[in-house]
């Protein structure tokens, strides 16, 4: 986006329809016009007319732009209601980036269950992150709560090899606790060991998550970045 010519974008009014529709002529037309200038090969998923001042969304895999009819200007940042402030394109966003949760292969995670367990999140996290490390005391005073956690090597270049001698364990979910809790690592684990590393970097890829931790919900919708316990269970009220 450095390329592109920005134009700050004021607040405006109105609600942008999420329901998934083809796209119109018209924007069949800017997309054939803003792809070209994004530069650096980018793929254009959608575009679609907005209710704001004539602006057309632009989702690019899993960020959002928005453009004239005439793909002349490219308006990066956040559209918000003038008077609310509520973050119409926060709510896009969040809405491209749901997960359906039954899908996320859980066999590469570790799993964790606390009282009846039905409470439901899966976290992706490095073991050199210190947020996640911090996250470990907001879900260790939490009760009724299943945590899936997936290594997502992303932040150092022994996390990889960290995450491995941690899954390849006797008990990995100790090993995890130990090393997260009071930097207590296991012994170095066999080289014939096989870790789903590589299959959960893919998967956090795919995913677009690009930072630790990561939060996901049975819902689909997730948090990036560390919460506190009030937080986590404030969302999770918001779960049925």
């Amino acid at each position: 986006m450095s390329k592109l010519k920005v134009v700050l974008l004021a607040a405006v009014l109105g609600l942008f329809s999420t329901a998934v529709m083809a796209e119109t002529p018209q924007e069949t037309a800017v997309k054939k016009l803003i792809e070209p200038r994004l530069g650096d090969g980018a793929k254009v998923d959608q575009v679609t007319k907005t209710p704001y001042s004539g602006l057309y969304e632009v989702r690019i895999g899993n960020d959002i732009v928005y453009t004239d009819e005439k793909a002349k200007y490219i308006f990066v940042g956040r559209i918000l209601d003038s008077k609310s402030a509520r973050d119409f394109t926060r709510e896009r966003l969040d809405e491209v980036n749901k997960v359906k949760f039954t899908d996320l292969p859980l066999d590469l995670a570790m799993k964790t269950v606390k009282g009846n367990g039905k409470r439901v999140i899966a976290v992706f996290e490095d073991p050199n992150c210190g947020y996640c490390k911090k996250f470990r005391k907001t879900v260790e005073d939490m009760d009724n709560i299943t945590v899936y956690v997936f290594m997502y090597n992303i932040l150092a270049p022994d996390s990889a090899t960290k995450s491995k001698d941690i899954w390849c364990s006797a008990d990995k979910n100790k090993a995890w606790n130990d090393w997260m809790a009071n930097g207590k690592l296991p012994p170095s684990s066999a080289a014939s060991c096989v870790s789903p590393n590589d299959k959960v970097y893919a998967l956090g890829k795919k995913l677009n998550v690009t930072g630790t931790p990561t939060i996901i919900f049975a819902d689909g919708s997730r948090i990036p970045g560390y919460v506190d316990v009030n937080t986590l269970e404030e969302k999770l009220a918001t779960i049925k």
